[in-house]
């Protein structure tokens, strides 16, 4: 019997793992409802490892409205935190079209913000700016899902906890999809690189969604790319205003063999166009997770 597991992403401290399952069950099947198809596996075959709380834990639980400070504050302990957030952020205010006059408006101050790229100010410039002039974005929600992704990566104690509970949900041998979003893409694409062939997994369809792996330094930090090799097929999604999901993962941003599919025509129904719903619920999406798991039944 083929099976379905969910990676989640960031932001679910405070659920437990039935109820985001529900959730994504929820979604799926108003994707599948678009077909007319129903989920083809009895959902005890469905598995979603929970680690929200242990990430919140592990990175001190942020609250949003605090994101600028905490960052700038946690710069003092590794720079090379605040260097990778501020070249995330930086992608983003490119994409948007913010200029650096904008940016250097909302960072206050008299004195010019270029002096450094460790700059307090800027960091606060770049989540201000988000906040202002991206529809829909969310400078706090950038601002922490980078920091969580820089601490998956980065930190082995963070990792070693979160690969753990994902590891223990994929059986080898059996045919198993894999949907995964956010902050979830990374560490379901790094744990299946570096664990899936040896570990005996077969996974016919790997599903990610709302994905920051093609964003520059993130790409960086979890490479050499390469596609896992126990992975059949590789099906992105992203709406075109996620602001976490900057580009396609095609040939010009992730360039790897063989390619990943991309459907680029999501028109995320959440407020921040990033939520899990707003995917699932997708025909195109949820119809080839349903294939592939009536193909490996």
């Amino acid at each position: 019997m083929p099976q379905l597991v969910f990676v989640h992403g960031r932001g679910q401290e405070n659920k437990d793992a039935l109820k985001i399952k529900e959730e994504w069950l929820a979604a799926l099947e108003v994707g599948l409802k678009k077909s007319k198809l129903t989920l083809p596996i009895p959902e005890r075959e469905v598995r979603l490892p929970f680690y929200g709380r242990t990430l919140f834990d592990l990175t001190a639980g942020v609250d949003p409205e605090k994101v600028a400070e905490v960052i700038v504050r946690g710069a003092g302990d590794d720079a090379r935190e605040r260097e990778f957030m501020i070249s995330v952020l930086r992608e983003v205010q490119m994409k948007a079209g913010i200029t650096d006059d904008q940016i250097a408006e909302l960072a206050g101050g008299d004195e010019p913000i270029e002096r450094g790229i460790l700059n307090n100010r800027l960091v606060l410039g770049l989540l201000r700016g988000i906040d202002r002039f991206v529809p829909g974005g969310s400078g706090a929600a950038i601002g922490l899902a980078t920091k969580d992704v820089y601490a998956y990566i980065n930190d082995p104690v963070i990792k070693a906890k979160i690969n753990k509970g994902v590891r223990a949900a994929i059986e080898p041998g059996v045919p198993t999809v894999v949907v995964a979003h956010s902050l979830g893409t990374v560490v379901a694409y790094t744990l299946l690189k570096e664990e899936g062939k040896a570990n005996g997994w077969k996974v016919p369809l790997l599903v990610t969604v709302g994905s920051p792996l093609s964003v520059n330094a993130i790409k960086k930090a979890v490479g050499p790319n390469a596609h896992p090799e126990c992975v059949g097929m590789w099906l992105n999604a992203l709406d075109p205003s996620d602001t976490v999901a900057l580009y396609p993962l095609d040939k010009k941003n992730f360039p790897i063999d063989p390619m990943v599919q991309n459907i680029l025509d999501v028109e995320n129904s959440t407020e921040n166009h990033h939520g899990i719903s707003g995917y699932l619920d997708h025909q195109v999406v949820a119809k080839r997770i349903h294939g592939a798991l009536a193909a490996a039944g």
